[in-house]
């Protein structure tokens, strides 16, 4: 068994594919118009073949109220793996990113946490080598 599409509500499918692919710097996979929203995905471009993070409109009152409810407590939507926590911070913020958590080291692993402009705290995190 393995993961083949994880994602996160968003409020604005087309604003999301944009922050996604021209700021965070993924590649947009599947475009698949479904009724008046998209099957939309986009994938890292170091594994193109790999897990498709799905960019999910949020039309449902009850996943609205859920990622309000989260965003609003500063919970992240989803973790998103880097090599390196603090040059990440350093050029998303380069590019207008607002962090709500900066980066922290944890001794195992180092977090920060944005906004991706849709709705959602994301976060990034660095493995330590071990």
């Amino acid at each position: 068994m393995r993961i083949i599409y994880s994602g996160v509500f968003v409020d604005d499918q087309a604003k999301a594919l944009a922050f996604y692919t021209d700021v965070l710097g993924f590649v947009k996979k599947e475009d698949v118009p479904v009724g008046e929203f998209r099957w939309l995905t986009v994938v890292s471009p170091d594994d193109p073949d790999g897990t498709e993070f799905l960019l999910e409109p949020n039309e449902n009152p009850a996943a609205k109220q859920y990622q309000k409810a989260i965003f609003d407590q500063g919970i992240p939507a989803t973790s998103l793996g880097v090599d390196d926590v603090q040059a990440e911070y350093e050029r998303l913020t380069e590019l207008g990113v607002e962090f709500i958590v900066e980066p922290t080291d944890y001794g195992t692993y180092s977090i920060a946490s944005f906004d991706d402009t849709c709705g959602n705290v994301i976060q990034i995190q660095q493995v330590a080598a071990g």
